[in-house]
């Protein structure tokens, strides 16, 4: 009696601090996707993604066989990627390969091109690869960076409103938005302190904050600051990279916060101040495309090398 062979099947997860995507290919089909709640950053990693495994294998009713992930505040570390393979080998899991997700980005937007590529959520990290270097900027999180994220624009927003609040700073629309969530605007604080969610939960106010931007000259003043801090960013990695005002760099951006025309305008002018002849490029695919030629690269992959030494 003859026993059919499980079909290969493999894994991509873009695991961001907003939501986490994972998408399964198996050769019989097209990729299924899935969606959960995004990475804690503040809780261990392996177990959070084997959950993610562990879901996605009883949803589809087969083995995986291969997983690649891109994690936001990853930290490069080989054990992990072997602790993952063992927690999750009675899934059919045989490989498993982890990543920056500023590595997973930079794939799925220009795959082996150089330039540099800002990934722009509730986060913001640079990954910008020159001919001999590579350099990381930023990623380092809400506490201690992310400078321009969603949640830099979300956390500024609320220090506005608080200023509105006591007389300290200027009148602005925003006050009364968030009051619609938080009535009595002295508790706010605690609410939000509480809220396990908090970091999600301030994120998504950038989008007010670009939404009243045309109207509001407190929240045009956040979506300037915010563009020049990712100006900043994808500059001084150009720069460490060796790429020159006289260059024509290739930058390409990704994330929600740079669909919005109040920030997207004032960064692109920001480059091309310094950069005239700047590439300016749409990404070709996104982290969680990334994460899946991850997997295919291999090991003799110039930028496979290049990008690896900015994991650590």
């Amino acid at each position: 009696m003859s026993s059919v062979q499980p079909l290969a099947s493999h894994l991509a997860i873009d695991a961001g601090q907003t939501g986490i995507r994972a998408r399964l290919r198996r050769e019989d089909r097209r990729g299924d996707l899935y969606d959960f709640d995004g990475i804690r950053t503040d809780s261990a990693l392996i177990p959070q993604l084997v959950a993610v495994v562990a879901q996605v294998a009883q949803a589809c009713g087969a083995p995986i066989h291969t997983v690649s992930a891109g994690i936001s505040g990853y930290t490069n570390s080989t054990d992990q990627a072997v602790q993952m393979q063992a927690a999750t080998g009675a899934f059919g899991v045989r490989e498993v390969q982890l990543a920056h997700d500023s590595v997973t980005s930079y794939l799925g937007a220009l795959g082996d091109t150089l330039g540099a590529v800002i990934a722009v959520g509730t986060g913001v990290v640079t990954l910008a690869v020159g001919s001999h270097r590579v350099t990381r900027i930023d990623g380092w999180g809400y506490l201690l960076g992310d400078a321009g994220s969603g949640y830099w624009i979300g956390r500024a927003a609320l220090d506005a409103v608080m200023r509105d609040y006591d007389g300290r700073g200027a009148r602005t629309a925003l006050t009364e938005l968030v009051r619609g969530d938080f009535p009595n605007l002295e508790t706010a604080y605690t609410q939000l302190q509480a809220d396990p969610a908090r970091v999600s939960r301030i994120a998504a106010y950038s989008r007010h904050v670009t939404a009243l931007a045309p109207t509001d000259a407190v929240a045009a003043a956040i979506c300037a600051a915010a563009a020049a801090e990712l100006v900043l960013s994808v500059s001084t990695g150009l720069r460490i990279v060796g790429e020159g005002p006289l260059g024509a760099p290739v930058v390409c951006g990704l994330g929600a916060v740079l669909q919005a025309p109040e920030i997207a305008a004032p960064f692109e002018a920001g480059l091309r101040a310094l950069y005239p002849h700047l590439d300016l490029r749409k990404p070709a695919g996104n982290g969680l495309d990334g994460a899946a030629l991850l997997a295919r690269l291999g090991t003799e992959s110039a930028l496979r090398d290049r990008v690896a030494s900015a994991q650590g």
